[in-house]
């Protein structure tokens, strides 16, 4: 009997323990500059799976107030997303932060029945777990030079100055990648990068980031002309079908505006729209023009692809060739002619070749004589 009893309570005990609700992953607290982005975490097991709650805790004890955050909070900055496969989790993402969003986030779960009824208090209560987002003035970083445009070469350098976030190190990016030649693990406030020759490939934006908590970053730009190129310079079609250009560019800024035009020593603009002859398609770093019903007579010949940017233009020649529509017949018309010319030469070679002469004796002219010998036998009788 004492054993069945202590099966029941393993049982009732085993039970209570499936239906309650803990965290097997809790929020962590952070501290953020304004105008960047946070994100907080939490994982709740229980049977049945737990529902995920996220609130905002203001002010102090006894004069807190709690609101709860939904999908779309805050002027949209707000985005939460959570799935319950074989247990909860919920994330809750916070973007373009401010002074305002300072406080105390929790993250509350439970799995009773009646945890969201107005009327009934819940027999299990929400579990809570808290973290803090705190939102501070970035650091001053004085970058110099702020912008380089259409230099040569060059020399980055930051200074962190007015913070008191202990510095780890410091590093460089291009273009969002970090430059690992350019990690340091010094504690100083000042870094620089020197860019011995500026191409279009080391051209856009470089920042200057201090391994702080949290990081602290300044941007650079540098800026060179366009690098226009065409994908082929030379390009060919056929008559009466469509002839493409195209042109692409890299390097930053891109360009802003691109345009066509046709000639020599005075070329002519080409207008998109202005007629069914042309046809441009242009995006910041490609411009196609389809040139419609090819023309021996009028579509032979250069066409320039110009792009502009804020810092200047530059431009790339395209020659288009037209070929006739009979183009593809001349390569057997011209095998048919060399069979002709081949067979009427052999032709006229048998035709006037002389007959071989014939002598009296019946034999040609020239050819050896042969003498046939007949030998004789005797035959004699067998003893």
């Amino acid at each position: 009997m004492k054993s069945l009893w202590a099966v029941a309570l393993l049982l009732s005990c085993w039970r209570a323990n499936a239906s309650t609700a803990g965290f097997i992953r809790s929020p962590l607290s952070q501290m953020k500059l304004i105008s960047d982005s946070a994100e907080l975490h939490c994982e709740v097991i229980g049977n049945p799976i737990p529902e995920v709650q996220w609130w905002f805790i203001e002010g102090e004890e006894p004069n807190e107030t709690f609101t709860q955050l939904f999908d779309g909070a805050r002027d949209d900055r707000v985005q939460i997303n959570a799935t319950y496969i074989a247990h909860a989790t919920s994330t809750i993402h916070l973007t373009s932060l401010n002074f305002s969003d300072t406080g105390t986030y929790e993250c509350r779960a439970s799995n009773d029945p009646d945890r969201n009824e107005l009327k009934k208090t819940p027999k299990i209560k929400w579990i809570r777990s808290q973290a803090n987002i705190i939102v501070i003035e970035p650091p001053k970083i004085y970058a110099e030079p702020s912008e380089v445009s259409n230099q040569t070469s060059a020399l980055l350098s930051c200074n962190l100055t007015e913070s008191s976030l202990p510095i780890k190190g410091s590093y460089w990016t291009h273009n969002g990648q970090v430059l690992e030649d350019s990690k340091s693990s010094s504690t100083g406030p000042t870094m620089s990068l020197v860019l011995e020759k500026i191409t279009h490939s080391v051209s856009g934006k470089y920042e200057c980031v201090f391994m702080t908590e949290p990081e602290a970053k300044a941007t650079i730009e540098v800026k060179t002309l366009p690098h226009v190129v065409a994908y082929k310079h030379s390009e060919h079609g056929n008559e009466r079908d469509k002839g493409v250009l195209v042109c692409v560019s890299h390097g930053y800024p891109l360009p802003t505006d691109w345009s066509w035009a046709k000639g020599g020593d005075s070329p002519v603009p080409i207008f998109n729209g202005t007629s069914d002859k042309y046809e441009i398609k242009s995006t910041p770093n490609k411009t196609t023009l389809t040139v419609n019903d090819l023309s021996l007579k009028d579509d032979i010949g250069d066409y320039f692809c110009s792009g502009t940017s804020e810092v200047g233009t530059a431009f790339d020649k395209i020659h288009l060739r037209v070929r006739s529509r009979l183009a593809a017949l001349w390569p057997f018309l011209g095998i048919v002619a060399e069979v002709i010319i081949l067979v009427t030469i052999i032709f006229i070679y048998e035709k006037r070749r002389k007959p071989d002469e014939i002598t009296d004796d019946g034999r040609p002219d020239g050819s050896p004589e042969f003498s046939c010998c007949v030998a004789q036998y005797t035959v004699h009788p067998a003893i």
